[in-house]
């Protein structure tokens, strides 16, 4: 056993020089570690705190699609009124009162001057129809019966659904000592809004249509199409507006000639012109009472049909107008 024990120390004596010169190579091959210089302390974002968690957070408003009704605006440079009753008046003075087509003269041949007034105060409901009730009234100063030729109540309801506008009215044509005159019809407009047609900020042409039914003395159709645009001239209050419109008789036995057994057809056609200055812009008016406005009109007139009542008139004139 001893001798056993001497052989494996004999052994082991022997290996140490070559397990000592490998730790010796591998000392050698290893590179040395070194420590590289610390680097720039980086900005980072700060992490929201406890408070900022539990902050209040705001609500915004969500994009609703657009209403088919009109919307009032509240800005108080708008000049819109707010309030449930609207009123507008227009006081006109023209060389010619035409009427449909038909020059409104009491004495045939002779040119009058015509005095107009046209108000209307209308009741805004919100999106139910809106009622309104209306008075003309032509003045001949020259008009041997009555200077006041002829008065028109007129009693309505008007609704806008985008993009239309639907009119009805009830009205009465009541002329002061010529009761064999007076007669009453209904009638109903309808206008487009085509600003969306045409991918445009305001209506570009606003055409419509209108029909009104004698139901008293004549007993007949008048139907009209018509179109317009506002032209506006920015920074000067000034507007213009040119407009074009055809009439046609089914059965309207007014618009028949003496003589004559046709009351259907083309009656006539309008081209106009309205130029519109605001008096707020003019005088610095704040909109908050009311818009005022300058205006003038040129009409020419022309009958289509010659079966058919109908006069050729060139007449044009001045007035006021007032909206609030």
């Amino acid at each position: 056993m001893r001798s056993g024990l001497c052989g494996i120390l004999i052994s082991a004596a022997l290996a140490l020089p070559g397990l000592l010169d490998s730790r010796a190579a591998a000392e050698v091959a290893l590179p040395a570690l070194t420590l590289a210089p610390s680097a720039a302390p980086v900005d980072r974002p700060a992490l929201p705190s406890v408070a900022d968690s539990i902050r209040p957070q705001t609500l915004s408003v969500v994009d609703e699609p657009e209403s088919v009704y009109p919307q009032i605006l509240s800005e108080p440079n708008e000049g819109i009124n707010a309030g449930a009753v609207h009123f507008s008046l227009d006081v006109s003075y023209l060389t010619r009162y035409v009427f449909r087509g038909v020059d409104q003269a009491t004495l045939p041949g002779h040119s009058e001057n015509s005095l107009q007034f046209n108000g209307e105060a209308e009741f805004d409901l919100g999106k139910i129809p809106h009622p309104f009730i209306g008075l003309f009234a032509n003045v001949f100063n020259q008009d041997p019966v009555a200077r006041f030729e002829e008065v028109r109540p007129v009693v309505g309801l008007r609704w806008t659904i985008k993009p239309l506008t639907l009119e009805g009215t009830y009205t009465a044509y009541l002329y002061p000592d010529r009761k064999d005159l007076d007669t009453h019809e209904g009638t109903l407009k309808l206008t487009l809004d085509d600003s969306r047609l045409w991918n445009h900020d305001t209506p570009l042409f606003s055409p419509y249509i209108f029909a009104a039914y004698d139901f008293e003395l004549y007993y007949g159709v008048y139907l009209e199409f018509g179109i317009k645009h506002d032209f506006v001239i920015e920074e000067t209050g000034i507007t213009l507006t040119p407009s074009a419109s055809i009439g046609y008789s089914l059965g309207d036995s007014y618009f028949r000639k003496p003589g004559s057994l046709s009351d259907s057809g083309p009656q006539h056609y309008e081209l106009g012109l309205t130029l519109n200055y605001s008096l707020n812009h003019l005088l610095n008016i704040p909109h908050g009472f009311g818009r005022w406005n300058i205006r003038g009109y040129f009409f020419d007139d022309n009958g289509i049909d010659s079966d058919l009542r109908a006069d050729t008139r060139l007449f044009g004139g001045g007035g006021i107008d007032f909206e609030y």
